[in-house]
């Protein structure tokens, strides 16, 4: 068996892809997503919450609410249930988070700390990252020449994991706001060890949710190292933009004036430690950091291809269906008009005052 492609991140904040995503935590991180989807995430019992938290177990996981980010947007917890527990079923079914507290899906993985990485990952090249505060936005390079005054958040630079381990001391010595993170896929220059535990990861129950929930194939996992249906409120980039996919808001210091309907968004978020397995569905967004004071966050992610498209078409169209017709009606004017800076101007012209009137 051939491990899919594996990549090192470290603290990388960006939007979901088209595509389901299963978050796995070796050591604690928390991760919040605002949804794109009509259904609503089913809130935990305050009353059948450990010690009264807002998150079960708050008081015997090693952390507490102090440790978070505040953001100007109230958040809601994701429930944490059991794989066995038919309120998981239903949440994901529904397209719906929930973090899953007992799969084992990546047993072997839980030893993978800095030093056993440092040991084992192998001596070759890798793609890190550095930005001067602790948010990496994702952007496409390829994307880039369409934009002249585009100025990356982060920049990218080849080096050894020793080197990467080196330089991650440093900056945190430093007591600064920049940040580092790796990325690289796996390839014949990692050791022996993390590819056989790798192989060791509970591939037979993630293949049996494969094919229970016609996901498409797996296309990648990521290993992510950190220290530590609102759509029209998100305000993405545009489709030919290099951080597409992404909100254009800052969520540390919203600017109101500019994106106003970022007042209405409501957040869903959890802690996930060593083991737990957070469910992203299609078309969610999600933003994952580091607890503050919390140390080392090493999270693996399973990026699916979403299901394929059904023959039958069912009306209503779900919301992230409509996104997926945006999307797409972008891409088709860029390619028609020839320049995609010409999209927005063309689509203002589209409906502007036409569908604001009672048209009766």
């Amino acid at each position: 068996m051939r491990p899919p492609p594996l990549s090192l991140e470290h603290n990388r904040v960006e939007s979901s892809r088209k595509a389901k995503s299963l978050v796995v935590s070796l050591q604690r991180g928390r991760s919040s997503s605002t949804t794109m989807a009509a259904a609503t995430v089913a809130e935990a019992d305050p009353a059948t919450s450990e010690g009264g938290a807002a998150f079960p177990g708050v008081h015997d996981r090693g952390w507490d609410e102090s440790q978070f980010r505040k953001y100007s947007f109230p958040t809601k917890p994701i429930p944490r249930l059991s794989h066995t527990d038919p309120r998981a079923e239903m949440l994901i079914n529904n397209e719906e988070p929930v973090v899953l507290t007992d799969t084992n899906l990546v047993y072997p993985a839980l030893k993978w700390d800095i030093a056993y990485l440092q040991e084992n990952i192998g001596n070759g090249d890798f793609s890190v990252y550095t930005a001067e505060d602790h948010k990496f936005l994702y952007y496409d390079e390829k994307k880039m020449s369409l934009f002249e005054n585009f100025v990356p958040k982060s920049r990218r630079m080849e080096m050894k994991f020793s080197e990467f381990v080196d330089k991650m001391h440093m900056t945190e010595e430093m007591g600064g706001k920049e940040r580092v993170y790796l990325q690289q896929t796996l390839n014949d220059t990692v050791g022996k060890k993390i590819v056989v535990d790798f192989l060791g990861f509970n591939w037979n129950w993630i293949n049996k949710q494969q094919a229970k929930r016609n996901w498409g194939q797996l296309t990648s996992n990521l290993l992510l190292i950190g220290m530590e249906d609102q759509f029209e409120c998100l305000y993405s980039y545009p489709v030919h933009h290099p951080c597409d996919r992404q909100s254009q808001v800052d969520f540390d210091n919203p600017d109101f004036e500019k994106f106003p309907n970022f007042k209405n968004v409501v957040g869903y978020e959890a802690v996930v430690g060593p083991g737990d397995v957070l469910y992203i569905p299609m078309y969610w967004w999600h933003h994952i950091e580091s607890l503050l004071n919390g140390g080392v966050t090493i999270t693996v992610n399973f990026w699916y291809k979403g299901a394929p498209t059904p023959k039958r078409i069912e009306y209503p169209l779900r919301a992230h269906q409509k996104v997926a017709i945006m999307r797409n009606i972008e891409k088709m004017l860029g390619e028609a008009l020839g320049n995609p800076h010409e999209v927005g101007p063309l689509l203002k012209t589209m409906i502007n005052g036409r569908y604001d009137q009672d048209l009766s």
